[in-house]
């Protein structure tokens, strides 16, 4: 008895996958596979040796005749040939079986196709390029789908699964890490990379090599419009690399605005500095400044107006030009820096002249009288920066006290000490 029970092996194990029993209809076993192979899919995030029971399970039940055989004399006689059963491709099955539409329309293996990784480029631009916009060419090389087989690998297009990982492009092993304790890890088989599919020598496409990818050199014309901004992006789409089963990503230019000796932008706007001589300052002035687009601008004070340290005039419509609008422009501000002249250079002839000229004198004149009675003192030049930097190195300040409760302590003991 016991002889004849270890010749016949296990007929119970595929309707124990699909979790039905051995009577079940063949509307039941639909039914069954339809809910666990929508749930256990690699898609969806299941388990992959699952999945590929599954498909095998109602591969074998689905069929009368691998019925029959598999309940008389079980899974063993359909390994050896009995038959045959569970060679398909569990994706297949799947596809065939929803009439190759999965989750809700659309193609399932178009469904499989993952995007690819997109390209980001650092493009320098200097102002002028932002202000006139340019043209930029700029080669690249990148990986394309083989012209030659069209991405398929080989000669005749076609390709075979591979025996490694029944074509689902993972592999799941397991290891015991402690009794009664087993670890599972999934990871991508090494035999096909992950492809699933396996291609021979002799069918192997001459120009990739079974690859289905090859490299290519393009040229990109990259227009940098009037007006674009520093951080800005250009995109070009599906331009990146391409690879089988997947949407090519993009090629993504990231404008770098270069700094400028003369001209500072802020947003639409543009600012310079410019000098001018205490003489300029309140006796007028005339300069030339070239712009961005080498046009010669005149700037010029208006007759009888001074120009105060520190003081800012703007133009209108002489900024950078609005980004899609590029006839829309923004302000030029000019901030003027008045240089005085160094001491000494006034004799006292001449600062009495020049009183006479300038308004009156703001504080009232001391009698002498009155200056008798005063100390003299000397003034000095002082580096208020380098001051505060000393004055923080001799006395670095000292923490404050957290809560009330502390200072009243401090005080109680200081008072303590007096005593």
């Amino acid at each position: 008895m016991f002889g004849r029970g270890a010749r016949r092996s296990d007929n119970s194990k595929y309707y124990e996958v699909l979790g039905v029993s051995k009577n079940s209809s063949q509307d039941e076993l639909k039914k069954a596979y339809r809910k666990s192979a929508i749930k256990n899919h690699p898609d969806k995030g299941g388990d992959p040796e699952k999945f590929k029971e599954l498909a095998q399970a109602y591969e074998v039940l689905s069929d009368p005749e691998k019925r029959e055989l598999y309940d008389q004399y079980g899974e063993d006689a359909l390994k050896e040939g009995m038959g045959g059963g569970g060679g398909h491709n569990p994706f297949d099955i799947f596809e065939s079986f929803f009439g190759g539409a999965f989750g809700g329309g659309g193609s399932f293996r178009g469904s499989r196709k993952k995007k690819g990784e997109d390209v980001v480029h650092t493009l320098r631009v200097s102002l002028e390029d932002l202000y006139n916009g340019t043209t930029k060419k700029l080669s690249l090389s990148r990986n394309i789908l083989c012209p030659k087989c069209k991405g398929k690998g080989s000669k005749s297009g076609a390709s075979g699964r591979c025996y490694g990982c029944q074509g689902t492009g993972m592999r799941v092993t397991t290891r015991q890490i402690a009794p009664g304790m087993i670890q599972q890890m999934q990871h991508v088989c090494s035999e096909c990379r992950g492809s699933g599919e396996v291609i021979t020598e002799r069918d192997r496409c001459p120009q990739c090599k079974g690859n289905k990818i090859t490299q290519e050199k393009k040229v990109l014309e990259v227009n940098v419009e009037k007006g674009m901004l520093h951080g800005q992006k250009i995109v070009f789409n599906a331009e990146a690399d391409e690879a089988p089963d997947t949407i090519t990503g993009n090629v993504i230019f990231v404008l770098q605005q270069k700094s400028h000796s003369k001209f500072r932008r802020k947003s639409d706007d543009l600012y310079v500095e410019h000098n001018l001589s205490l003489t300029e300052a309140l006796c007028g002035f005339q300069f030339v400044l070239t712009h961005l687009d080498g046009r010669q601008l005149q700037i010029k004070s208006s007759p009888g107006e001074v120009i105060k340290p520190d003081q800012y005039k703007a133009i209108n419509d002489e900024g950078m030009p609005h980004y899609g609008r590029p006839f829309i422009k923004g302000r030029l501000y000019i901030h003027f820096n008045v240089e005085f002249p160094e001491s000494g250079f006034l004799s006292p002839e001449k600062c009495r002249a020049l009183e006479a000229i300038l308004p009156p004198r703001l504080g009232k004149r001391s009698s002498d009288i009155e200056l008798g009675k005063c100390e003299e003192t000397t003034m000095h030049n002082v580096n208020m920066e380098e001051e505060m930097r000393h004055e923080e190195q001799r006395h670095p300040r000292q923490e404050a006290y957290d809560t009330d409760d502390e200072i009243d302590a401090n005080l109680h003991s200081l008072g303590c000490n007096q005593q």
